[in-house]
């Protein structure tokens, strides 16, 4: 308890010039500002209509999965504007906490966190609506998921942004394959291009810098997405997704392209992590493995109270704060000085699935996962 307090001190008493987890990069790496083509007239209602439709979907699925949890709402009102519902499913047959929660809010000032990133936005009336949803499952073998959507306005400013991540104890090759080929198939159907950067931009984006390691097998990651065409806007101008994006230079697209992005990769959530959960919900484990996921569940708490946007963004504009923290495992350890031992199953996680890889094309992880029973 007394370093969550200090993690979450540590979020509070950020600023937008030298505390926040992800400073603006030198100007020199900055892409001008676009003059935007502006959205449809009707960009608010439909962002919201397709981002609260992903939350009734994703909770209806979720709820025929585990069979016995349901999801309990409460909506919200935020004073300086806007809203929204948050729904929780606790000690379900498969999850033991999960949340689906969607936000619309508006305000007058931005916080620092996005100023820092989008100056043109300054002294604009704002409008972000967005779905986010984080799993934690009781039994050891199935992966905690995350998932977030979101749009953005504010006066001449607007942008797309999201992602999902897969987060396993116990791994399998073939889930992480699995997971990384549905969430692809996604993006192919609307660019074939976006996977190419949003891939390594996940790698980069949740990585835990103090422990030297990837939250898990990552996912995709975008922000910022808007008709310029710059497909990275991250922070690291040298990393392996800057070098993709530069690659590739610069990709046309449009509002309605972006809005079909967020809606083909958010409907392929069900499809990406249904089969892993029907296929590992009856593994059979002990304390030693639910001791293990306490403690990589550490690593969780620590991203996102230090490193999150989401929680930034949410704590700095007044949201609500049971919705933010949702995220959080309602059971988490921390272990000092732990190891795992060498050439064991919990190792191989630390030293292979919590590092980029080529999950779709890297021949030699099935080679280095055979001889702990985690290919399938």
């Amino acid at each position: 308890m007394l370093m969550w307090n200090a993690l979450l001190k540590r979020v509070l008493a950020r600023d937008a010039g030298n505390g926040t987890a992800n400073p603006r990069p030198p100007a020199e790496t900055q892409p001008p500002t676009p003059l935007l083509e502006r959205p449809p007239a009707d960009s608010r209602a439909r962002a919201k209509a397709l981002l609260m439709g992903l939350q009734d979907s994703m909770c209806a699925g979720l709820e025929r999965l585990d069979g016995i949890g349901r999801f309990q709402e409460e909506s919200w009102e935020r004073p300086e504007g806007g809203g929204g519902r948050s729904r929780v499913l606790k000690q379900g047959r498969i999850f033991e906490q999960g949340g689906v929660n969607f936000s619309e809010v508006e305000g007058d000032q931005l916080p620092p966190s996005i100023l820092s990133q989008r100056p043109e936005a300054k002294g604009h009336r704002w409008f972000a609506t967005g779905t986010s949803m984080v799993l934690h499952p009781r039994n050891p073998y199935i992966p905690t998921i995350h998932l977030n959507y979101r749009y953005f306005e504010a006066g001449p400013v607007w942008w797309f942004g999201g992602g999902a991540d897969l987060t396993p104890y116990y791994p399998f090759l073939e889930d992480a394959q699995h997971f990384h080929r549905t969430i692809k198939a996604a993006c192919d159907s609307v660019n074939p291009l976006y996977y190419q950067v949003f891939k390594p931009w996940c790698d980069e984006y949740f990585y835990l810098k103090h422990r030297g390691e990837t939250r898990g097998v990552g996912g995709i990651f975008y922000d910022y997405q808007d008709p310029s065409g710059v497909l990275y806007r991250g922070q690291d101008p040298q990393g392996p997704a800057a070098a993709a994006g530069q690659a590739l230079g610069q990709v046309s697209h449009g509002w309605e392209q972006l809005f079909q992005l967020a809606s083909a990769c958010g409907n392929a959530f069900l499809p990406a992590y249904t089969p892993i959960v029907e296929k590992r919900q009856f593994t059979p484990f002990g304390t030693r493995e639910r001791d293990f996921q306490l403690y990589r569940r550490g690593r969780y708490v620590e991203f996102n109270l230090v490193f999150d946007r989401g929680t930034i963004f949410g704590l700095q504009t007044n949201g609500r704060t049971e919705s933010i923290l949702m995220s959080l495992p309602p059971l988490v350890r921390w272990d000092y000085g732990y190891v795992p031992a060498a050439g064991s199953r919990e190792a191989l996680l630390t030293e292979l699935f919590t590092r980029p890889q080529n999950w779709l094309e890297d021949d030699s992880l099935e080679g280095r996962c055979a001889p702990h029973q985690a290919v399938r």
